[in-house]
Parts: C-alpha cells; sequence; structure tokens
C-alpha cells in the first residue's frame, strides 16, 4: 500500500491532542504501514496547541493556517502538503479509532479505489456512543437532502475519517471551494466529476463531547448545498 501520513485538522485542542498523538503514535508502532509523518494543522487556535504540537517532534509535524479559516480549509492544507503514499484525515478527537485505519486500507485494496470514506450508517451496530438525540436526526435529515440535492450515493458524509490516495488527494483538493464544515459533499462531488473511484466503509465510531460543529453552523450546511451543486455545475 505504501507510505502514510496522517493529517489531523485541529482548532483549540491542547487538552484532546495529547491522548490522541499518544495512541496514534501507539498505532503507528505496531503497524505494518509505514507512517512518514503525523501532520497536525493548526486552524488558528487560541490555546497551547501549536506549541504542543512543536514540541512533540519526530514525525509529529506542525502546519499552521494564516488565521481561523475553517476544518475545509485545515484538511485542505493538511493533504495538499501531505507527503504519504495514502493520506489519512482524522478528526483530533480520534472519534473513529486509529485502528479503523486497516478496515480502509483493507477495502480500498480490494475495491481498487483510490478513496475510502468512514461511515456511521452503513452498520450502525459499530455506533459505541451515540450523538443526541436531536444532533443525529438532523444528520440524517442533511445526508437525505444532500443525497436528493446533490446525487451522491454515500449514507454519511460527515463522518470525519477518510482516507485519499496521494494522486487523488492532489486532483480533488485545489479544486475544493468551501471552508466550512460542508466541504467533504464538496470533496466527494469533485471526485466523481473526475471519475474516481470512492467507496463508503463501515468504522467503529463514539462520540465525544467538545463538538466545534454549533447549531447554526449545522443549519448553514443545508444551504452549502445549493452552492456546492452550482459551483460545480
Amino acid at each position: 500500500m505504501g507510505t502514510l501520513s496522517i493529517v489531523i485538522p485541529a482548532y483549540n485542542e491542547q487538552q484532546r491532542l495529547p491522548a490522541t498523538l499518544d495512541r496514534i503514535g501507539c498505532y503507528v508502532e505496531r503497524s505494518s504501514v509505514p507512517v512518514v509523518e503525523i501532520l497536525v494543522v493548526d486552524d488558528g487556535s487560541r490555546d497551547g496547541t501549536a506549541a504542543l504540537v512543536e514540541g512533540r517532534g519526530g514525525i509529529v509535524r506542525l502546519l499552521k493556517n494564516p488565521g481561523n479559516r475553517g476544518k475545509g480549509y485545515a484538511v485542505r492544507n493538511g493533504m495538499l502538503a501531505a507527503k504519504g503514499d495514502w493520506i489519512l484525515s482524522t478528526d483530533a478527537d480520534l472519534s473513529a479509532p486509529i485502528d479503523e485505519l486497516e478496515k480502509l486500507l483493507a477495502a480500498a485494496g480490494r475495491e481498487n479505489a483510490v478513496v475510502a470514506i468512514g461511515s456511521r450508517a452503513l452498520d450502525r451496530k459499530l455506533v459505541r456512543k451515540h450523538q443526541p438525540l436531536m444532533r443525529e436526526v438532523s444528520g440524517r435529515v442533511f445526508n437525505m437532502v444532500m443525497r436528493g440535492i446533490t446525487g451522491l450515493p454515500f449514507q454519511d458524509t460527515q463522518c470525519g475519517f477518510k482516507l485519499f490516495r496521494q494522486d487523488a488527494a492532489r486532483e480533488i483538493f485545489p479544486r475544493q471551494i468551501e471552508d466550512g464544515f460542508s466541504f467533504d459533499v464538496e470533496d466527494l462531488i469533485i471526485a466523481r466529476r473526475l471519475g474516481l473511484r470512492c467507496i463508503e466503509v463501515p468504522v467503529e465510531w463514539s462520540n465525544v463531547e467538545g463538538t466545534k460543529v454549533s447549531l447554526s453552523q449545522g443549519i448553514k450546511s443545508f444551504a452549502d448545498l445549493l452552492r456546492i451543486r452550482g459551483n460545480h455545475r
């Protein structure tokens, strides 16, 4: 499968990052996949996130956004800077355990895919801790609306655990316009327009308190779908 980069978008994650980096470090030590870098993209944090990452050293690298630009901007920045043959984007809270990467790699190899996205919807028995009811319901409604507007077939575009082959990432992310939380949908639309094979893979997932997605951002994401569709016609 080649080498791997791990990209972690981070905004004010001083408290959660140490445990996350420790868990990823343990995975790197026992994994058969050579991880060449853990790239933490600091999205203008106001706490000690940047200093914490700089103090880690080793294969942990810091990439800084020019201010607080949004999760989409951070992921794009990391994807375009990453050096691995495959690039995993994962949330700073590791709501999908890092070991679930093995499922994405295996499925991508088995199905000859260049993008593999983790999914909470394909097998809901793998959700170990659910989100609050209203947030989970709104997520399901968003996905239903998303499929109707965009024509994408995926059951869960918003799980923050996605794997890209480097050449696919180099094609997709320069075309990404969205900087906010709807960027995942845009990236998958771009991939489909480019004829790149994308697959959805069920992964274990647990809700972690401290989400950065506000109610207003969640509502805005519905309007974002129309803009995204218009931008990529």
